[in-house]
């Protein structure tokens, strides 16, 4: 009996402890994890959403880089910190396509503290060199059916979203673009305009400083509806290629074990700051949307991240790859 009331007094001891610790979080500065390079699009979001959110959480937020291994160097940091709330990840869109790839040292989903999202989008869109004489999607692909390895696509290199779609238009439309491959999706589409490859799918961020300077000429959106900036632009969807949905999205997860009561004071603030004028009309500009708040919540971003994670082997599966069963 008396090791069983020890045990108990020390269970209500420790929960005491975490509960104390949660109603004074945050007493120090938190930080956002972002797993890629500065000014990219998950990076961006990462820093926009900072500020507005620290106000909400009454304490400061720093963003830090830490690139690698396709976003996996800045998970796996994540993964090992201590599960109190101040070490979060800005997670994206590597998380649900890596482990079709590379070998990755956890499960996106249940080795995390899902929290929810940040931000829906951009959706990719394919683009041509504005001098080239395809002013629809079929005339592209009538010419590369006609022309095997005649046309080419820069991408962002293997199981990156462009190369991805780019596989999978290849397989579904019967056509052998070539793929040849930059270091990020922003050189493929400079490589557009320069007319060293006809064309790429490349993010609508990217994509509308071009189109606007009238040096690349937009087919098609890869995403589940229309892009409001261009109204005419048909999606994939539209045009017959089904599950042809290739767009972001950036949340934000901590290591396994958060205490329920930091989750849901991070949620809180997390959804009173994507809802924010600023941060609405940011992410705009960027071709992306904002979560209802209402649906926004642990359960369904990582009901999200499970569809996702089965949508991406079935792509995988078009380029050769084995997809790899999350770890367990």
């Amino acid at each position: 009996m008396r090791i069983r009331t020890w045990m108990v007094a020390l269970g209500l001891t420790a929960f005491s402890l975490v509960s104390a610790q949660a109603q004074n979080y945050p007493n120090r500065p938190v930080s956002f994890v972002v797993p890629f390079a500065p000014g990219g699009l998950t990076d961006v979001p990462a820093r926009v959403l900072a500020p507005i959110m620290q106000e909400k959480l009454g304490g400061n937020i720093v963003v830090e880089n830490k690139t690698g291994g396709s976003g996996v160097v800045g998970a796996t940091h994540v993964l090992r910190s201590e599960p109190d709330g101040y070490t979060l990840l800005v997670n994206a869109l590597a998380d649900v396509q890596n482990l079709h790839y590379i070998k990755v040292p956890y499960n996106a989903v249940d080795d995390f503290t899902l929290i929810g999202k940040v931000a829906d989008g951009p959706p990719l869109v394919l683009i041509v060199n504005a001098s080239l004489p395809y002013k629809s999607l079929k005339e592209l692909l009538d010419d590369a059916k006609a022309n095997p390895n005649k046309i080419s696509f820069g991408t962002s290199g293997p199981a990156t979203s462009p190369a991805i779609s780019l596989t999978q238009i290849n397989h579904t439309a019967g056509t052998k673009i070539v793929d040849v491959p930059y270091r990020g999706s922003g050189e493929a589409a400079g490589a557009v305009v320069t007319g060293a490859v006809q064309g790429t799918f490349t993010f609508f961020s990217a994509a509308k400083p071009l189109v606007d300077g009238g040096k690349v000429r937009p087919l098609a959106v890869a995403g589940a509806k229309r892009i409001a900036a261009w109204p005419d632009v048909p999606t994939m969807e539209e045009l017959g290629y089904r599950n042809f949905n290739h767009s972001g999205f950036v949340g934000l997860v901590g290591p396994a074990r958060l205490p329920p009561p930091v989750v849901a004071t991070l949620l809180k603030a997390l959804n009173e700051s994507i809802h924010s004028d600023l941060f609405k009309t940011r992410m705009e500009a960027l071709g992306m949307t904002i979560p209802d708040a209402a649906s926004n919540t642990p359960a369904n971003f990582a009901t999200y991240m499970r569809t996702e994670m089965a949508r991406q082997a079935e792509l995988a599966r078009l380029s050769g790859h084995d997809p790899m069963a999350p770890k367990q």
